[in-house]
C-alpha cells in the first residue's frame, strides 16, 4: 500500500509537470519551470528563442550557471531565495541586465511558487518589456522638447503682445494728442 501512494503521487507529480510545461508551451512570454533548487526543469520556445539558447544549454541547469553565469543576477537571486518563499507569489518585478549575447534586457518577471504533493516547483514567466521602456524614454524625451518648445513659443508670443500693447498706448497717446490739437485749433480759428 506504502508503494501505491508513492507511485500515485509520483504520477500526479509527473501529471501537474506536464500540464504546466503543456501551458507555458503556448505562451508568447517566456517561461521557465524550476525546481526547488532552482535547476532549470524546463523552457517554452519563447524563452529559447528570446535568450537564443537551446534545450540542451538550458535543461536540467541551475538557474545562475545558465549562459556562463549570465543570469547570476543578485536582484533576481534576491527574488527567487528570499521573496518567493515568504510570499510565494511575486508579480511585476523589473530587472535590467545586459546580457552577453543579447545585450542590455528589460525584463518584466512574475514568479510562482508551486507546490504538487510535496515537490516544490517555480513558474517563472519573463516578459521582455525592452522596447516598451525604450519608447516610454522616447516619448518622455519628445514631450520634455516640446514642453520646452511651447514655453518658448508662449515667452516669444508674450514679448509680442509687450510690443503690441507698447505701440498701442503710444498710438492711443498720439491719437488723443491729435485730438487735443484740433479742438484747440478750431477754438483758435473761432477766435
Amino acid at each position: 500500500m506504502h508503494t501505491n501512494k508513492k507511485n500515485g503521487s509520483k504520477e500526479s507529480q509527473e501529471l501537474a509537470l506536464h500540464y504546466m510545461k503543456t501551458l507555458v508551451e503556448v505562451a508568447r512570454e517566456s517561461f521557465l519551470i524550476l525546481d526547488s533548487d532552482l535547476r532549470v526543469v524546463s523552457a517554452n520556445p519563447t524563452f529559447y528563442q528570446n535568450f537564443e539558447v537551446t534545450p540542451e544549454q538550458t535543461e536540467n541547469m541551475f538557474l545562475y550557471e545558465l549562459g556562463n553565469g549570465q543570469w547570476n543576477i543578485p536582484i533576481l537571486k534576491s527574488l527567487l531565495e528570499e521573496i518567493l518563499p515568504l510570499k510565494k507569489v511575486v508579480k511585476d518585478y523589473e530587472v535590467k541586465h545586459t546580457f552577453q549575447n543579447i545585450g542590455e534586457k528589460t525584463i518584466l518577471l512574475n514568479a510562482r511558487q508551486i507546490d504538487i504533493d510535496t515537490a516544490h516547483m517555480i513558474v517563472l514567466a519573463m516578459e521582455d518589456i525592452t522596447e516598451r521602456k525604450q519608447l516610454e524614454q522616447k516619448l518622455a524625451e519628445y514631450t520634455t522638447g516640446l514642453e520646452l518648445k511651447v514655453l518658448e513659443r508662449t515667452r516669444e508670443i508674450e514679448d509680442s503682445v509687450k510690443d503690441l500693447q507698447s505701440l498701442n498706448r503710444a498710438m492711443v497717446g498720439r491719437e488723443l494728442k491729435m485730438i487735443e490739437l484740433k479742438k484747440e485749433l478750431e477754438a483758435l480759428s473761432k477766435k
